[in-house]
């Protein structure tokens, strides 16, 4: 396929900054649950030390402690008052503390995280919900992108930007501050928890930062397809998204209406047991639809009445061309054209090398494979290939804006970066 005749890369990186941080909890002294008889001694033993310090210096070391962070991060007495409570349990032995004394002690059970100190990557984006003031012929849009940090845990991250009338793409720039939501809600039950999180108005969206919150989440949360869907005119943004244990994976679903409440529900069912689902951005025949891939090898298309569970589904597409061999996925949930539903795929090759290709599904019958490429849309270019893992290009979602895509797409694990595929074109080459 000639790229050139439809695929547009873009001088547009995204590169992760280690500068920006959040706090969270201090291990060992975890939440009072997680910990052992060991880590209550030592978690006392601080408490202790901070104690015998008489009231002056207890809030001279407060006072040291605001100096060297206030300006890192919002709320911080909040956040110190908010860790002495959540360690309530692991401090029975000890008697009433003074205000000053306790926001200390939070102070001790938190530490500063580099949330993207080592990549920002595998991107997916959607029209931004407030299209207010948007210049005639253009579009705001969100991005998510997952970032990694120490330990190779994984958050999800935000941006905004503006894609012109004339098709150009702007990325607005970060706040200096990150920030972590409130918790207002967590529900258990036989699948995980469920967690309903909320971010503060005056929060940038630069400035949120979903990190793992559950069991399930707790070594990353990982590679969200985010959709706008409309279920009879009312819009909601989904995302699945996998939950890593460190032992484990599941799909789960994010839900919000506005990105600044959250909701994130673990998934049930059988395909749920693996990752790489993205839904379809609107029912199809009185059902949800979703592209999952069950066996680590192919695409299936799955139906469900329930958005929350997700059984075995129909074969769709399997390995065909030798670009994909190794196995294919999906790059996100399906976009709707006129002339059918575009799947964005990927598949892995020799060297384990990531492109991304393409296929036309039928609209009203969507396991009825209209066109596919042969060669892929986009692969490792020889600037593209150096990073955290090497030889990917990968994506979690694309958009249509008039005539074009407007692919985001990750490079080597590392950084995010953008292009743009004319439709016309695409069909065109896909068809031949």
């Amino acid at each position: 396929m000639p790229h050139a005749s439809f695929l547009n890369r873009q001088a547009l990186h995204l590169r992760p900054d280690p500068a920006r941080v959040i706090v969270r909890p201090f291990k060992p002294a975890t939440e009072p649950r997680d910990l052992n008889p060991t880590d209550k001694m030592r978690a006392n033993h601080i408490v202790d030390r901070v104690l015998a310090l008489g009231s002056e210096a207890v809030a001279a070391q407060l006072a040291d402690v605001l100096d060297n962070f206030q300006g890192r991060h919002r709320n911080l007495l909040e956040s110190f008052e908010a860790r002495a409570d959540e360690m309530e349990d692991a401090f029975t032995k000890h008697g009433a503390f003074s205000k000053t004394q306790r926001q200390l002690v939070g102070a001790y059970f938190l530490s500063e995280y580099s949330f993207e100190a080592s990549a920002l990557f595998n991107p997916s984006i959607v029209p931004h919900p407030d299209q207010t003031e948007t210049p005639h012929g253009a579009l705001r849009f969100i991005m998510s992108l997952r970032a990694i940090g120490e330990g190779h845990v994984s958050s999800l991250t935000f941006r905004t930007g503006m894609i012109a009338a004339d098709g150009s793409l702007a990325v607005d720039p970060t706040v200096r501050l990150a920030s972590v939501p409130r918790i207002n809600r967590r529900i258990s039950g036989p699948d995980g928890d469920s967690v309903e999180l909320t971010f503060r108005p005056e929060q940038d969206l630069s400035e949120r930062v979903i990190f793992p919150v559950t069991e399930s989440q707790s070594n990353g949360i990982e590679d969200a397809r985010f959709v706008k869907f409309n279920d009879g005119g009312r819009e909601t943004y989904y995302a699945t998204y996998t939950a890593y244990s460190g032992r484990a994976i599941r799909s789960e679903l994010i839900e919000t209406s506005d990105f600044m409440s959250f909701r994130l529900t673990p998934l049930r069912g059988a395909a749920a047991h693996n990752k790489g689902m993205a839904l379809f951005p609107r029912k199809i025949g009185g059902n949800y639809a979703m592209i999952a891939r069950q066996d680590n090898e192919n695409l299936y298309l799955i139906y469900s009445d329930d958005l929350y569970t997700w059984e075995s589904g129909r074969l769709l597409l399997k390995p065909q061309f030798p670009w994909e061999f190794v196995q294919i996925g999906n790059c996100g949930s399906p976009i709707e054209l006129d002339e059918g539903w575009l799947l964005l795929t990927h598949g892995v090759g020799p060297i384990r090398k990531y492109s991304i290709g393409a296929a036309l599904l039928d609209k009203h019958d969507p396991s009825k494979v209209l066109a596919r490429s042969s060669e892929p849309l986009l692969r490792p270019e020889p600037s593209e290939r150096e990073g955290y893992v090497p030889n990917v290009v990968y994506t979690c979602g694309a958009m249509r804006h008039n005539d074009q895509i407007i692919l985001p797409y990750a490079v080597s694990d590392t950084f995010s970066s953008f292009a743009t595929i004319k439709i016309a074109a695409l069909m065109d080459a896909m068809r031949r």
